[in-house]
Protein backbone atom coordinates (compact mmCIF):
# COMPACT_ATOMS: atom_id res chain seq x y z
CA UNK A 1 0.00 0.00 0.00
CA UNK A 2 1.41 3.19 -1.12
CA UNK A 3 2.07 5.69 1.81
CA UNK A 4 0.62 9.48 0.88
CA UNK A 5 2.49 12.03 2.55
CA UNK A 6 1.22 15.44 3.42
CA UNK A 7 2.71 18.06 1.71
CA UNK A 8 4.78 21.17 4.19
CA UNK A 9 4.14 24.35 4.82
CA UNK A 10 6.88 25.29 3.28
CA UNK A 11 5.75 23.72 -0.23
CA UNK A 12 2.44 24.62 -0.23
CA UNK A 13 2.95 28.24 0.93
CA UNK A 14 6.75 28.77 0.94
CA UNK A 15 7.87 28.12 -2.31
CA UNK A 16 4.96 29.83 -4.42
CA UNK A 17 4.97 32.89 -2.52
CA UNK A 18 9.17 32.51 -3.30
CA UNK A 19 8.60 32.27 -6.32
CA UNK A 20 6.38 35.38 -6.90
CA UNK A 21 8.56 37.30 -5.09
CA UNK A 22 11.58 36.71 -7.59
CA UNK A 23 9.22 36.79 -10.20
CA UNK A 24 8.64 40.53 -9.32
CA UNK A 25 12.40 41.22 -8.59
CA UNK A 26 12.96 40.71 -12.29
CA UNK A 27 9.48 42.64 -13.44
CA UNK A 28 10.43 45.72 -11.27
CA UNK A 29 13.31 47.07 -13.66
CA UNK A 30 10.58 46.94 -16.88
CA UNK A 31 7.97 48.11 -14.72
CA UNK A 32 9.91 51.32 -13.16
CA UNK A 33 10.80 52.03 -16.95
CA UNK A 34 6.99 51.93 -18.24
CA UNK A 35 6.50 54.49 -15.32
CA UNK A 36 9.14 56.96 -15.93
CA UNK A 37 7.89 57.06 -19.67
CA UNK A 38 4.87 58.61 -17.94
CA UNK A 39 7.46 61.35 -16.26
CA UNK A 40 8.93 64.71 -17.88
CA UNK A 41 12.52 64.46 -18.12
CA UNK A 42 12.44 66.87 -15.86
CA UNK A 43 10.59 64.69 -13.44
CA UNK A 44 12.57 61.79 -14.33
CA UNK A 45 15.67 63.35 -12.35
CA UNK A 46 13.79 64.74 -9.57
CA UNK A 47 13.94 62.65 -5.96
CA UNK A 48 11.06 64.49 -4.77
CA UNK A 49 8.51 62.85 -8.14
CA UNK A 50 10.04 59.19 -7.79
CA UNK A 51 6.34 57.99 -6.83
CA UNK A 52 4.00 60.86 -6.92
CA UNK A 53 4.25 62.86 -9.82
CA UNK A 54 1.73 63.85 -12.82
CA UNK A 55 1.53 61.62 -15.89
CA UNK A 56 1.94 62.50 -19.31
CA UNK A 57 2.12 61.42 -23.40
CA UNK A 58 4.55 63.94 -24.00
CA UNK A 59 7.52 61.11 -24.01
CA UNK A 60 5.51 59.23 -26.37
CA UNK A 61 4.00 61.75 -28.84
CA UNK A 62 7.53 63.33 -28.92
CA UNK A 63 9.03 59.43 -30.03
CA UNK A 64 6.05 59.03 -32.50
CA UNK A 65 6.64 62.62 -34.25
CA UNK A 66 10.34 63.87 -34.39
CA UNK A 67 12.15 60.04 -33.85
CA UNK A 68 10.62 58.29 -36.42
CA UNK A 69 9.56 55.34 -33.85
CA UNK A 70 7.41 53.31 -36.53
CA UNK A 71 10.07 53.03 -38.98
CA UNK A 72 12.21 51.12 -36.58
CA UNK A 73 9.76 49.33 -35.21
CA UNK A 74 8.96 47.77 -38.49
CA UNK A 75 12.68 46.89 -39.21
CA UNK A 76 12.54 45.12 -35.69
CA UNK A 77 9.30 43.35 -36.72
CA UNK A 78 10.72 42.37 -40.36
CA UNK A 79 14.46 40.99 -39.20
CA UNK A 80 12.82 39.31 -36.36
CA UNK A 81 10.11 37.84 -38.08
CA UNK A 82 12.41 36.62 -40.75
CA UNK A 83 15.63 35.55 -38.95
CA UNK A 84 12.95 33.50 -37.13
CA UNK A 85 11.10 31.62 -40.21
CA UNK A 86 14.76 31.47 -41.84
CA UNK A 87 16.47 29.93 -38.51
CA UNK A 88 13.17 27.17 -38.30
CA UNK A 89 13.42 26.06 -41.68
CA UNK A 90 17.02 24.97 -41.85
CA UNK A 91 17.11 24.05 -38.20
CA UNK A 92 13.88 21.64 -38.51
CA UNK A 93 15.63 19.20 -40.77
CA UNK A 94 19.01 19.49 -38.85
CA UNK A 95 17.91 18.28 -35.92
CA UNK A 96 15.74 15.97 -37.17
CA UNK A 97 18.74 14.14 -38.95
CA UNK A 98 20.71 14.51 -35.95
CA UNK A 99 18.04 12.96 -33.74
CA UNK A 100 16.61 9.95 -35.88
CA UNK A 101 19.83 9.56 -37.61
CA UNK A 102 23.16 10.48 -35.89
CA UNK A 103 26.52 9.59 -36.89
CA UNK A 104 29.64 9.40 -34.55
CA UNK A 105 30.49 12.99 -35.73
CA UNK A 106 27.10 14.50 -34.68
CA UNK A 107 28.18 14.81 -30.90
CA UNK A 108 30.82 16.99 -31.95
CA UNK A 109 29.22 18.71 -34.68
CA UNK A 110 26.93 19.80 -31.87
CA UNK A 111 29.68 20.42 -29.92
CA UNK A 112 31.42 22.81 -32.21
CA UNK A 113 27.93 24.58 -32.93
CA UNK A 114 27.69 25.28 -29.40
CA UNK A 115 31.31 26.67 -29.25
CA UNK A 116 30.30 29.39 -31.45
CA UNK A 117 28.81 30.97 -28.94
CA UNK A 118 32.01 31.60 -27.15
CA UNK A 119 33.52 33.72 -30.03
CA UNK A 120 33.55 36.95 -28.84
CA UNK A 121 31.13 39.02 -31.14
CA UNK A 122 33.99 41.93 -30.96
CA UNK A 123 36.67 39.53 -32.61
CA UNK A 124 34.74 39.54 -35.91
CA UNK A 125 33.48 42.56 -35.83
CA UNK A 126 35.95 44.94 -38.25
CA UNK A 127 35.88 41.98 -40.58
CA UNK A 128 32.47 41.63 -40.74
CA UNK A 129 31.75 45.24 -41.45
CA UNK A 130 34.58 45.09 -44.39
CA UNK A 131 33.11 42.33 -46.02
CA UNK A 132 29.43 43.45 -46.10
CA UNK A 133 30.90 47.13 -46.88
CA UNK A 134 32.80 45.97 -50.07
CA UNK A 135 29.99 43.37 -50.87
CA UNK A 136 26.98 46.58 -50.71
CA UNK A 137 25.55 44.42 -48.20
CA UNK A 138 26.32 46.99 -45.22
CA UNK A 139 22.53 48.74 -43.31
CA UNK A 140 20.40 45.71 -45.40
CA UNK A 141 17.53 44.06 -44.04
CA UNK A 142 19.11 40.80 -45.77
CA UNK A 143 22.35 41.11 -43.91
CA UNK A 144 20.55 41.83 -40.54
CA UNK A 145 18.68 38.43 -41.55
CA UNK A 146 20.98 36.36 -41.88
CA UNK A 147 23.47 37.67 -38.98
CA UNK A 148 20.85 37.23 -36.70
CA UNK A 149 19.91 33.78 -37.94
CA UNK A 150 23.57 32.23 -37.74
CA UNK A 151 23.75 33.66 -34.33
CA UNK A 152 20.63 32.07 -32.78
CA UNK A 153 21.14 28.80 -34.86
CA UNK A 154 23.06 26.79 -32.61
CA UNK A 155 20.70 27.21 -29.83
CA UNK A 156 17.35 26.52 -31.88
CA UNK A 157 19.26 23.55 -33.43
CA UNK A 158 20.28 22.23 -29.60
CA UNK A 159 16.52 22.93 -28.47
CA UNK A 160 14.86 21.14 -31.52
CA UNK A 161 17.33 18.49 -30.75
CA UNK A 162 16.21 17.89 -27.53
CA UNK A 163 12.86 18.56 -28.26
CA UNK A 164 12.50 15.45 -31.26
CA UNK A 165 15.02 12.59 -29.29
CA UNK A 166 11.87 12.63 -26.73
CA UNK A 167 10.02 11.30 -29.78
CA UNK A 168 9.96 7.81 -30.09
CA UNK A 169 11.79 6.66 -32.99
CA UNK A 170 9.67 3.75 -33.78
CA UNK A 171 6.77 6.11 -34.98
CA UNK A 172 9.32 7.55 -37.66
CA UNK A 173 10.10 4.46 -38.87
CA UNK A 174 6.61 3.40 -39.38
CA UNK A 175 5.64 6.01 -41.32
CA UNK A 176 9.23 4.95 -43.52
CA UNK A 177 7.73 1.71 -43.49
CA UNK A 178 4.09 3.10 -45.08
CA UNK A 179 6.42 4.74 -47.80
CA UNK A 180 6.72 8.05 -46.27
CA UNK A 181 9.12 10.70 -47.99
CA UNK A 182 11.94 12.44 -45.46
CA UNK A 183 9.76 15.68 -46.16
CA UNK A 184 6.31 13.60 -44.96
CA UNK A 185 7.80 12.63 -41.90
CA UNK A 186 8.62 16.17 -40.63
CA UNK A 187 5.85 17.39 -41.82
CA UNK A 188 3.19 15.23 -40.77
CA UNK A 189 4.30 13.12 -38.06
CA UNK A 190 7.03 15.01 -36.58
CA UNK A 191 5.93 18.66 -36.64
CA UNK A 192 2.51 17.29 -35.06
CA UNK A 193 4.14 16.02 -32.06
CA UNK A 194 6.84 18.43 -31.33
CA UNK A 195 4.66 21.49 -32.03
CA UNK A 196 4.91 22.65 -28.49
CA UNK A 197 8.92 22.71 -28.46
CA UNK A 198 8.55 24.34 -31.76
CA UNK A 199 6.41 27.08 -30.55
CA UNK A 200 8.50 27.40 -27.60
CA UNK A 201 11.75 27.26 -29.42
CA UNK A 202 10.52 30.01 -31.93
CA UNK A 203 9.04 32.32 -29.28
CA UNK A 204 12.92 32.24 -27.80
CA UNK A 205 14.60 32.47 -31.11
CA UNK A 206 12.14 35.93 -32.11
CA UNK A 207 12.80 37.30 -28.54
CA UNK A 208 16.74 36.75 -29.35
CA UNK A 209 16.41 38.13 -32.19
CA UNK A 210 14.17 40.85 -31.11
CA UNK A 211 16.61 42.20 -28.40
CA UNK A 212 19.76 42.06 -30.23
CA UNK A 213 21.88 45.11 -30.06
CA UNK A 214 25.22 44.44 -30.88
CA UNK A 215 25.08 43.37 -34.36
CA UNK A 216 21.72 45.72 -35.13
CA UNK A 217 23.68 48.88 -33.69
CA UNK A 218 26.66 48.25 -35.54
CA UNK A 219 25.42 47.13 -38.80
CA UNK A 220 22.92 49.61 -39.74
CA UNK A 221 22.42 53.12 -40.23
CA UNK A 222 19.19 54.26 -41.36
CA UNK A 223 17.41 51.80 -44.06
CA UNK A 224 17.49 48.56 -42.09
CA UNK A 225 17.73 50.25 -38.36
CA UNK A 226 16.56 48.67 -35.68
CA UNK A 227 14.75 49.52 -32.22
CA UNK A 228 18.01 48.74 -30.98
CA UNK A 229 19.54 51.34 -32.86
CA UNK A 230 16.78 53.98 -32.25
CA UNK A 231 17.53 53.20 -27.89
CA UNK A 232 20.98 53.48 -28.94
CA UNK A 233 20.99 57.39 -30.52
CA UNK A 234 18.79 58.11 -27.71
CA UNK A 235 21.01 57.26 -25.07
CA UNK A 236 20.96 59.94 -21.85
CA UNK A 237 23.63 60.56 -19.21
CA UNK A 238 20.82 59.48 -16.47
CA UNK A 239 20.77 56.30 -18.11
CA UNK A 240 17.87 54.23 -19.39
CA UNK A 241 15.13 55.15 -16.71
CA UNK A 242 15.23 58.92 -18.05
CA UNK A 243 11.77 60.17 -19.55
CA UNK A 244 12.20 60.10 -23.24
CA UNK A 245 14.55 57.35 -23.15
CA UNK A 246 12.20 55.28 -21.18
CA UNK A 247 9.53 55.93 -23.35
CA UNK A 248 11.31 54.83 -26.21
CA UNK A 249 12.78 51.83 -24.66
CA UNK A 250 9.20 51.20 -23.24
CA UNK A 251 7.64 51.25 -26.69
CA UNK A 252 10.34 48.59 -27.43
CA UNK A 253 9.86 45.72 -24.96
CA UNK A 254 5.94 46.30 -24.93
CA UNK A 255 5.62 44.31 -27.81
CA UNK A 256 7.97 41.54 -26.73
CA UNK A 257 5.97 41.35 -23.45
CA UNK A 258 2.45 41.10 -25.08
CA UNK A 259 3.70 38.78 -27.66
CA UNK A 260 5.41 36.36 -24.59
CA UNK A 261 2.03 36.29 -22.52
CA UNK A 262 -0.02 35.82 -25.48
CA UNK A 263 2.27 32.87 -26.94
CA UNK A 264 2.57 30.87 -23.70
CA UNK A 265 -1.64 31.24 -22.96
CA UNK A 266 -2.06 29.82 -25.94
CA UNK A 267 0.72 26.96 -25.55
CA UNK A 268 -0.76 26.22 -22.13
CA UNK A 269 -4.26 26.23 -23.93
CA UNK A 270 -2.81 23.73 -26.81
CA UNK A 271 -1.09 21.49 -24.62
CA UNK A 272 -4.32 21.13 -21.73
CA UNK A 273 -6.66 20.40 -24.52
CA UNK A 274 -4.51 18.09 -26.22
CA UNK A 275 -3.94 15.97 -22.80
CA UNK A 276 -7.84 16.02 -22.15
CA UNK A 277 -8.53 15.17 -25.67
Amino acid sequence: MAIVTKPSKFAKYGRPTLAWVVGLLFFFPIFWMVVTSFKTDADAVKPEHLIWFTPTLENYLNMTENYDYWRFAGNSVITAVFATVFTLFVGIPCAYAMAFNPSRATKDVLMWMLSTKMLPAAAVLYPMTFITKSAGLFDTHFLIIMVLSLINMPIVIWMLFTYFKEIPKDIIEAGQMDGVSTWGEIKEILIPLAWGGIASTALLCFIFCWNEAYWTVRLTTTDAATLSKLIEGNRAPEGLFFGRLSAVSAAAVGPIVVLGWFCQKQLVQGLTFGAVK
